[in-house]
C-alpha cells in the first residue's frame, strides 16, 4: 500500500483508505471514495495529481494525496490486461 501523492502516470490505482472525517468530505466533494479504480491521467511536478475516473479527470492536490492510502493494480503497460479482466473485455 502506498500513498496518492506517489503513484505515476498511468497507473491504476484502487483507494483504499482516506484520512480523517474532513478529508474524506473534501475527496467526496470530487468524486473519490474508499473501494474506487482509478488511472492516474498525469503527475504535475509540485502540483496535483490527475486521476481518470470513467471520462472525467479529476485533479487532486498534494496534501489531500498524501492522505489518501491506495492499491496499486498495475503499472503503465499492465493496466490495459488488468481493466479487461475486470471489465470482462479481451485484451
Amino acid at each position: 500500500m502506498m500513498t496518492l501523492d506517489k503513484v505515476r502516470r498511468g497507473d491504476m490505482i484502487k483507494i483504499v483508505s482516506i484520512g480523517s472525517a474532513g478529508i474524506k468530505e473534501n475527496a467526496l466533494r470530487m468524486g473519490i471514495n474508499e473501494g474506487a479504480v482509478l488511472t492516474c491521467a498525469e503527475v504535475i511536478p509540485a502540483g496535483p495529481v490527475v486521476l481518470g475516473k470513467h471520462r472525467q479527470e479529476i485533479a487532486i492536490g498534494r496534501n489531500l494525496a498524501r492522505s489518501i492510502n491506495v492499491e496499486l493494480l498495475a503499472r503503465v503497460g499492465e493496466a490495459r490486461s488488468v481493466n479487461s479482466k475486470l471489465s470482462g473485455e479481451p485484451c
